[in-house]
């Protein structure tokens, strides 16, 4: 197997119980051959099983993460089915083998890495976009391990009616999802979980269509005060929306037309979920941001 490289984080599955002592180099460094074949095959082997249901809040596999990815906030996968990351508030994209619970590599946007308050990534074909809180969309192509990367700009002029926290794309549709955390503006969009839309290849010349669902349809019988979502994927076999929300610890589902799939808590073991996504072999990746417990990947079955 090929040697993973030497900068690979340290990564733990609290499954499989193998671990690794933060700081140590050699721990991380050993997070290959053997070891990652172990890991593999502990995966498929929870995967086989029959799911009854009964775990549902169960992780299949979980990796803590650490360093430069302990404020995680936005997971996104490419149509190869690799998986990126960003931090907060640098633009900084890792990379990350959810198989195994290894970090690839990682590339910076400019020459020193990009400084805005970074809530999402999505993945178009061969283009990413990070898209920052006041509804600006960085766009630039894949790096390699340790690459500065050049970047376009888009404003999408929608940061005064939103706070944003959550990007993805819709392929049927060939356009960004953005979905709103925070409406700035008054009236009845209070009151609804927004959605826009900006059409690729740039969505410059063109308002973003805008999908509205009445927030009483979206909480349900949940005890939630609103919903405030921290990220957005698209399932890849169905086309639905699949949200997150840290604030109100919620998982929620929705068709690209607004109809509530469901809409749940996350579960109990998750603190602070900041990103979301879902493999075309049904695993549902969430990714938390370190608080009282460190920064992790969580990977659960998917219906």
């Amino acid at each position: 197997m090929t040697r993973l490289p030497a900068a690979t984080a340290c990564l733990l599955t609290l499954l499989a119980g193998s671990a690794c002592r933060p700081g140590h180099r050699g721990a991380s460094a050993s997070a290959d051959g053997a070891e990652v074949g172990l890991r593999e095959a502990h995966l498929a082997a929870v995967l086989a099983r029959p799911d009854s249901g009964a775990a549902r809040d169960a992780p299949v596999a979980r990796w803590l993460l650490r360093g430069d990815l302990k404020e995680i906030s936005g997971l996104a996968l490419t149509t190869d089915g690799r998986l990126f990351a960003h931090g907060d508030e640098r633009g900084q994209v890792s990379e990350i083998d959810y198989r195994h619970g290894v970090v690839v590599k990682r590339f910076v946007l400019g020459s020193k890495g990009v400084h805005a308050d970074f809530e999402g990534i999505a993945v178009a074909g061969d283009v990413m976009f990070l898209l920052s809180s006041n509804g600006k969309l960085y766009e630039f192509q894949e790096g390699a391990d340790g690459a500065q990367i050049e970047y376009i700009v888009h404003d999408t002029r929608l940061g005064h009616e939103c706070e944003f926290e959550g990007v993805a794309y819709d392929p049927k549709l060939n356009a960004l999802l953005l979905a709103c955390k925070r409406v700035r503006t008054e009236g009845p969009l209070q009151d609804s979980l927004l959605i826009y839309r900006w059409q690729l290849p740039s969505g410059i010349g063109s308002r973003p269509s805008r999908l509205t669902v009445p927030l009483t349809q979206v909480i349900g019988s949940n005890k939630w005060k609103g919903l405030h979502p921290s990220d957005i994927t698209v399932d890849p076999v169905s086309g639905n929306y699949v949200l997150v929300s840290a604030e109100e610890r919620a998982l929620v589902e929705i068709t690209p037309a607004g109809v509530v799939v469901f809409s749940r808590p996350l579960p109990a073991s998750l603190e602070h979920t900041e990103g979301v996504a879902i493999t075309r072999d049904s695993i549902l990746l969430l990714s938390d941001e370190a608080g009282q417990k460190p920064a992790a990947i969580s990977l659960y079955r998917w219906h």
